[in-house]
Order: C-alpha cells, then sequence, then structure tokens
C-alpha cells in the first residue's frame, strides 16, 4: 500500500471521527461562515446560462477553450499587456493547478533537457512529487525563518545566487502555501534581478490570486517576472478563487521571446497534452470564461473574492486575539500579518498530535492550519484548544 497523503489522507481520519465538535484545519479549503464550501452567485449564473444553451459535448482542442485561455493571460498580466498582443504568451487550459504544474514539469524536463529544480522550504506538499515524478532531481532553497515567524531573506538570495544555469525556480507568487509569508516587493525585484542574472527559468505558482490583497496586486510577481525575464512558466488555478474545487479548472502559461517562439512552445505543450489527458473538460472552463468575459459577472466575482479575502483576514484577527487573551505569555500577532489561506501556527508535532487526540483539531503535522476553515462557530473553541496545548 502507497503511504496516505498527507493532506488528503487526514481529511480521512477528520471524517471517521464521531466527535461533534471535530474541526479539520488540515485541507486547504476555503469555507464559508456556516462551515460550508461556498456556490458563489456569479457562478450559479454564468452556470445557468450555459446549461440552458442544451450545447453538444464535442471535444474541446487540445490547449483548451481560446477565449478562456485569453481571459487568463489577462488576469495574469493585465488587459493592456504587450506581452499579449505581442503574441508572446500562450496558455493552455489544465486540470486545475496541478495539470498546470505537472505539464510545465513535462516540458521544461522532455522539450527543454534541464533536470535541476529548486522549491521553497517548505512548500506544498505536492510540489516534490510532481516535479520528481516529470523526472527532476528536487532541491529546497530556504524560505521561512521559525525564529523570527518571516522570510528569511538573506540566505533566500544566497543560494539562489549560486544555483547554475539553466536551474528551474518554483516561486509561490503570493499567498505562501505553507506559511501565509509573503515577500515585499523590493524583495521580489532583487530575485527577478538574480534570476535574469544567473540565468534561471522561473516557475510561477499562483493559486490563490485575490486572496491576498486584490486581482492585480496578487499578480505583482508574475508581471516583475514577465517584464524583466524572457522565458516564464505560470501555472494558475481557479479552483479557490471561484470555489470551483471539483471541476479541476487552471492553466499553464508560457512566456517566450518571440510570436514565433511562443508557437513552437504551444505545438511543444500541445503534444505533452496530447499523451496524457489529450484535451480539458469544457464545463468548468465555460463557466470562468463566462464571468471573466460579463463585465457585470466579473464585477460580482470581484466583490465575493473580496468577501472571502476579508472574512479569512477576520479569523486571522480573531485567532490572533483569543490565543493571546487565554495565553498573555504568547505572542501570536505574526498569524494576522500573514497571507492567503494558510498560517505557519508555530504549533509542533506533539502539539499538533495532543490537538487532534483531546479536541478532534486536525491539522498537518507541521503545524500549518488552513484559516478559512475557521468560522464564528469554532474560532473560540480552536484557539482555547490551542492556549491548552500550549501551557
Amino acid at each position: 500500500m502507497a503511504p496516505s497523503d498527507p493532506i488528503l489522507g487526514l481529511t480521512e481520519i477528520f471524517k471517521a471521527d464521531s466527535n461533534s465538535s471535530k474541526v479539520n484545519l488540515g485541507v486547504g479549503v476555503y469555507y464559508d461562515n456556516n462551515g460550508k464550501v461556498p456556490l458563489l452567485e456569479c457562478v450559479k449564473s454564468a452556470e445557468s446560462a450555459l446549461v440552458g444553451k442544451n450545447a453538444a459535448r464535442a471535444y474541446q482542442p487540445i490547449d483548451g477553450n481560446a477565449e478562456y485561455n485569453l481571459k487568463v493571460q489577462e488576469l495574469l498580466l493585465g488587459a493592456g499587456s504587450t506581452v499579449i498582443t505581442d503574441g508572446r504568451i500562450v496558455t493552455a487550459q489544465t486540470l486545475g493547478g496541478t495539470g498546470a504544474l505537472k505539464v510545465g514539469a513535462d516540458f521544461l524536463r522532455n522539450v527543454i533537457g534541464t533536470d535541476q529544480v529548486w522549491i521553497s522550504n517548505p512548500t506544498w506538499a505536492n510540489h516534490k512529487g510532481i516535479f520528481q515524478n516529470a523526472g527532476f532531481t528536487v532541491n529546497t532553497y530556504p524560505y521561512y525563518d521559525e525564529s523570527r515567524k518571516g522570510v528569511d531573506f538573506d540566505a533566500m538570495i544566497g543560494k539562489l545566487s549560486s544555483l547554475p544555469k539553466n536551474s528551474v525556480v518554483l516561486l509561490h507568487a503570493c499567498c505562501h502555501n505553507p506559511t501565509g509569508v509573503d515577500l515585499t516587493k523590493p524583495q521580489w525585484d532583487e530575485i527577478a534581478t538574480v534570476v535574469l542574472n544567473n540565468g534561471l527559468i522561473p516557475f510561477l505558482d499562483i493559486a490563490y490570486q485575490g486572496f491576498g490583497d486584490s486581482i492585480d496586486d496578487d499578480a505583482y510577481a508574475v508581471r516583475l517576472f514577465v517584464e524583466r525575464c524572457p522565458n516564464v512558466l505560470i501555472a494558475n488555478s481557479f479552483s479557490k478563487s471561484f470555489s470551483l474545487y471539483g471541476e479541476r479548472i487552471g492553466g499553464l502559461s508560457v512566456v517566450s521571446g518571440s510570436k514565433d517562439e511562443s508557437a513552437r512552445v504551444l505545438s511543444q505543450v500541445k503534444t505533452l497534452i496530447r499523451t496524457n489527458y489529450s484535451n480539458p473538460p469544457i464545463h468548468g472552463g465555460g463557466i470562468v470564461g463566462s464571468v471573466l468575459r460579463d463585465s457585470n459577472l466579473r464585477g460580482l466575482w470581484d466583490q465575493e473574492l473580496a468577501g472571502m479575502r476579508d472574512r479569512i483576514k477576520l479569523m486571522r484577527s480573531t485567532l490572533a486575539k483569543e490565543i493571546m487573551r487565554a495565553c498573555p505569555d504568547h505572542d501570536f500577532s505574526f498569524i494576522e500579518a500573514q497571507r492567503g489561506m494558510f498560517s505557519y501556527s508555530g504549533l509542533q508535532k506533539p502539539q499538533v498530535d495532543k490537538l487532534r487526540a483531546d479536541f478532534s483539531i486536525y491539522v498537518v503535522d507541521s503545524g500549518r492550519i488552513c484559516v478559512a476553515a475557521l468560522n464564528s462557530q469554532n474560532v473560540g473553541y480552536v484557539a482555547e484548544a490551542i492556549s491548552k496545548v500550549l501551557k
């Protein structure tokens, strides 16, 4: 038997727990204040219109719907980007952000011929396996400093500066998973300079655009690298921002030096997709494309996304304050400064184990918690439980 996935396996244990007060802070899913995965109003409207057309279910092109792909590009780079108008970027609709990472990894390994990738320490648990299965040697660069509850930037930039040419560097564009700690704009500028000068290949993973500050602000790193570097890969996902987890809708975008080069890149990406899953499904991409195309639905999506973002920030603030109220000698204010759905709580494995055994609160072994799973009904219980395992 293969070992259980560290996050999805935890959910299986959670489901078997009979405690009515149980809380799952492991899986990366946004829940509303009632503890439910929301169905966004913009999605409902777009879906009703799509279903009403009673359209046939013919195969999509290998790279997916062209209009959807253009809207992905505009979301990442801005509607007025010259990179788009010059034809220097190509996008393929993929099976979620995971599919985008896998297709991108296959492209880099099998077409470009690179075999070394560097991922942050720590990073999303699935990053390592995706690149290993694509034939990469997976290395890490320093990222999180536990003592300061922030980025160990000097160590990070030092490591990246030492990497050999054509090394792939995987970067979290915003809302770093699992720490919730992001780079500042000046730090991003320094990293982009190192990547450009050392001939590294940047691969940006942006699964939480809109969950940090805003759609445009969260795309800062993507737009910076596209402006500064001739070749960039970008994996994006709409699972969180559209609450379309089960539709598996994302995209792989590749920026090249010219329109001609981009055409060759797309031909290679399509060949990889064809021998993997042939082409993407229609429904999820149709919903996202419809929302992004319609100005009224796009405005509604912006409002709903802002509501999710603000609720997460409220839960961050409430959790930090409640823990410090119960344990005045512990400073948890760093949780409020983190961004996105996740928080590196600082809890150690024995404390994580005690939370599970004594309170049926499920947290991954690293102490990462999904702040988006907290709500007004359970945040007090979680804070009280954490305060007890700290004592």
